[in-house]
């Protein structure tokens, strides 16, 4: 049989339009699986970086939070993080980017592979790779003892996305001819290097000065409107608008 080209995504900021691992953070304090006191420094971080405080201030709070969910993380019952990942991924679930949406339905068709690559717990990425016919995923693994998270946690970080990729390609025998990636941020630049069309989808500035250094895709989407920039000589021009979905191939 023929290969089969693949197309892989991130997931949080990609396709969903929120942070699954900030929802699951907040998710666990309601249920007082995180001291709620300790997290008031984590939402004061958040509040920073959506005042846009500083061109740091989205990492500082994101390390604020990661630093203070590992610590809370061992003992943790897992009975608790699996409800918080369940309740996190019912209210998210629908909340996502038509772009990449309708781009994975379209792939789909054209009878493409279709992997997600998250540095969200595995539980979550799961959910939402079977919720949208993903044919396969990998996530960040939590280690379990006895009915207890044991805090040994193997992240999905940058520097193994490439690895975990390689993984489902050759598992799946696919090809690197006409495959995609898609990513939103600078963890996903070595995944996007690996496809011959990237896509970066809502940039941070690392991944779009990036970008713009390999002259990729990009796509932007506000409202229900979706922005195609093409790369033309030095710089990136406006290709297309479109609010019917008609950027996708």
């Amino acid at each position: 049989m023929p290969q089969r080209s693949f197309a892989v995504f991130d997931i949080d900021g990609t396709l969903i339009r929120w942070q699954l691992y900030h929802a699951l953070a907040d998710k666990l304090v309601k249920l007082g699986a995180i001291e709620a006191k300790p997290y008031e420094k984590v939402l004061a971080a958040r509040l920073n970086w959506k005042s846009r405080r500083s061109t740091n201030s989205f990492t500082d709070y994101e390390s604020a939070m990661i630093k203070l969910v590992s610590k809370s993380i061992p003992g943790m019952h897992y009975d608790i993080f699996a409800k918080a990942c369940s309740d996190v991924f019912s209210r998210y679930q629908d909340q996502v980017y038509t772009f990449t949406r309708d781009l994975i339905s379209s792939l789909r068709q054209q009878n493409y592979l279709i992997f997600a690559l998250s540095g969200s717990p595995e539980e979550l990425v799961s959910m939402v790779a079977n919720y949208y016919s993903f044919d396969d995923y990998a996530g960040s693994i939590y280690s379990v003892q006895n009915g207890y998270l044991n805090g040994q946690v193997k992240l999905l970080l940058r520097s193994a996305k490439p690895r975990q990729l390689a993984n489902l390609i050759k598992k799946h025998g696919a090809t690197l001819k006409g495959s995609i990636a898609v990513g939103d941020t600078a963890t996903d630049i070595d995944m996007l290097e690996m496809s011959e069309r990237a896509i970066a989808f809502n940039p941070s500035q690392e991944l779009f000065d990036y970008a713009s250094k390999a002259g990729w895709e990009v796509v932007v989407e506000r409202k229900n409107m979706v922005y195609l920039l093409n790369y033309q000589h030095g710089e990136y021009k406006l290709a297309s608008t479109d609010n019917r979905q008609t950027l996708i191939p």
